[in-house]
Parts: C-alpha cells; structure tokens; sequence
C-alpha cells in the first residue's frame, strides 16, 4: 500500500500557528528551544530522583518567564495572556512541575501582590520575584480544606503593631523552596485574609513531601506556623474575603488549561513516532486501524484544547474571560491531556513504562493536575451553577 505524504504538523493540525502574532510565535519557540536543550534529557532522572531542578530558575527569570503577563513597571515581561499560555504550554511539554513552578511563582504569588497589594508591597516584591531572586508560594489549602477552603483552621490574630497566624497549609508547590508565602487565614471575625510571610520569620517551617508517586518533579511541602508574629504591612490591604484567593485560583486556572495542552502534545507525538517505527507481525503498527483510531481520537483531544485555549486566552486578553469561563477550560483540557497520555503509554507498551520515554511520567502527574486548583467535579459544580442557575454545592 502506498504511504502518502503527511501535510499537517500534527501539534499544529488546524493550523492555529497562523492566528498567533509574530510575537507569541516567537516566544513560543524560544520557550520550546529552551524545554528541548534543558529539560527533556534530563527531566526522567530527575522525576525519578524526585528533585526540582533549581539550577534552571535564573535561566526561567532570563527569558521573563516569571509572572510574565503582568505589567513591565514591575519587572515582568508585560506580553499578552496568549502568549503567557503559550510559555505554560511549553514548560508542562517539559514537565508539569516545571510549569507548577513558574504558575505559582507567577499567578499565586505575583498577581495577588500586584491585584491585592499596596504600591509599596508591589516595588518591593514584584522585581524580584520576576527575576527569581525571590521564590514563592501559596499557602490556601490544608489537610481538611482543599475543595473547601472556607474550612481552613489557619488563624490571623490582631496583636500589637501587626498579626500573629497560627496553622498549617498542605499540598504547598514550592512551599521548601520559598522566600516568601502569600498565606490566607481567618481573623477573629471569621474573615479570610491574605498576608505576605517570610518564611525566615520564627516560627515558620516547611517539610518537604516525598512519598509522592506523582508530580515528583516539583517541591511540595507542608507548612507550619506556629505563632508567627507579622507587622501591619505585612497583609495585603485589598485580599480581604475569600473571593480575593479565588482570584488568584483563577489566575491559575488559566495558566493550567494551557500547560495540559503541552503535555497533551507531548504524549501524542511520542505515540505517533513510536508507532509509525515500531514493526509487529512485519509491518509499522501505526498502519493498523486499531491504532489508527486511536492516535486520531488522541489528535481530537489535542486540537479541542488547543481551540478552547486560544479563545479562553482572546478573552482574557479583551477583559471578557470569567472564572467559569476558566474553569470548563480547566476541566476538559486536563481530562483530555490525562486521556491521552495513557493511550499513549498504551501505544508505548512496555516501553510506556520506562522513564527513557515521557508518556508514564505525563500521566501520573496530570493525576495531581486533575486534583489540584479545583477537580473535575468542582469545575463541573461550577459550570452547572452557572448555566442552570441553581447551586449544587
């Protein structure tokens, strides 16, 4: 049978490239050079030895990678939400850790300071966390409250001259790694508010996770604050009230639609190659319709995230973008990157197991992924909200 010339970039089928500016092209081929010399012949050993590589955060900085959508007066790069997707897109084609990093380090603790802080707060922190001098976390979720976190047990007390918190945050992306927390607490009136916590202050600790069997790529730990004394300027004046850290969520979010299309590609191209070289009972398997269909449900999956995350990122970029906009993007594109990257470890066979290949260590972290900032079925509660009116919570 004759083999006929492939015409489309199977990362690029319906030819999206074309509605990219010049700019965004262009940061996203550097983020990419940068991912294929830094990353990918190192990122196995790496996950399996369960260590970020920290040696790559000035490198990160360097490219303006960090908090890059935020305004250029604070040292940011100032460059659109699409093109910011696009650098979260190639980072989790890496690693999904490594994109954790710069969206935490970015949305989580960049933005509220910008969002939510005072101009002081911003000249002083935003700069240097650009820069990655400054490394960051988000201190939201605790062991009890993570779908729900207007259950946290963290409490900010009023003391003499400033604050005092008391409890501990779980699941923290950076939390060994950071100079600084954005941690939110409960007053004595029961309202949520966010403060900016050095983490050499007494009192604050962090303990690295290390039983994970996902995400093993990144820094997570717990954090502890033990009557940990804050002055007054050290709470963010404007995130007061829950909605203030569901902001950031949001923030996040965006970010996440995105990354999951990179790993998402990832996996498929590593499919396709794998199975147009591997020959079973005398011929490339890709020439079987079994799995045929199967790369094309695959390449479905990619292109249906890759069209609803350019559009989220349109709307963003036009201030039209709402959080339930963000969260049906969130849900289907993790879903549909997790989908195919174990039809690709599948595909893979054996192989898929091993760490020479990316389409195991794709899956098991998208598992975290499709937990973290929100799961499927609270971005479902949230979309169901929206659109019927009535709240199922």
């Amino acid at each position: 049978m004759a083999t006929r010339t492939v015409t489309s970039r199977i990362d690029d089928y319906f030819l999206l490239d074309e509605l990219l500016s010049e700019d965004e092209r262009l940061i996203r081929d550097t983020v990419r050079r940068f991912v294929d010399r830094e990353v990918l012949p190192h990122i196995g050993g790496w996950w399996l030895r369960g260590e970020f590589p920290t040696h790559l955060i000035p490198q990160l900085a360097g490219l303006g990678l960090l908090g890059a959508n935020l305004p250029a007066e604070y040292g940011a790069a100032g460059v659109s939400n699409v093109a910011y997707g696009l650098i979260l897109q190639e980072l989790e084609r890496g690693d999904s850790g490594l994109r954790s990093f710069a969206s935490v380090q970015g949305s989580l603790v960049m933005y509220p300071i910008y969002a939510f802080g005072s101009e002081e707060q911003r000249r002083r922190w935003l700069p240097a966390l650009a820069r990655g001098e400054v490394i960051g976390c988000f201190g939201l979720t605790e062991s009890t409250a993570g779908s729900d976190p207007a259950a946290m047990q963290t409490r900010a007390r009023r003391v003499p001259g400033g604050w005092e918190l008391q409890g501990t945050k779980m699941w923290i992306t950076n939390g060994s790694l950071a100079h600084v927390a954005i941690i939110w607490a409960k007053d004595e009136e029961g309202v949520v508010r966010g403060f900016i916590v050095e983490t050499d202050r007494p009192g604050f600790s962090a303990q690295e996770i290390t039983t994970k069997a996902s995400m093993r790529a990144s820094d997570t730990a717990e954090l502890v604050l033990q009557g940990v004394r804050l002055p007054d300027e050290a709470a963010l004046p404007e995130a007061v009230g829950l909605r203030a850290a569901l902001k950031c969520l949001t923030q996040a979010r965006y970010g996440i639609a995105w990354g999951a299309v990179g790993a998402a590609t990832a996996c498929l191209e590593e499919a396709l190659t794998y199975a147009r070289a591997r020959i079973a009972f005398g011929r490339p398997i890709a020439q079987t319709q079994i799995i045929q269909e199967r790369l094309v449900d695959m390449l479905q999956e990619v292109v249906k995230a890759q069209l609803l995350a350019y559009r989220l990122g349109q709307l963003k970029d036009a201030g039209k973008a709402s959080y339930v906009h963000v969260s049906l993007a969130k849900r289907n594109n993790v879903r549909a990157a997790l989908r195919v990257a174990r039809e690709a470890r599948s595909i893979l066979g054996a192989y898929g197991i091993t760490l020479d290949y990316h389409a195991m260590r794709h899956a098991s972290n998208l598992e975290s992924v499709d937990t973290y900032e929100g799961t499927y079925d609270i971005h479902t509660l949230i979309v169901g909200r929206d659109i019927t009116g009535l709240d199922a919570f």
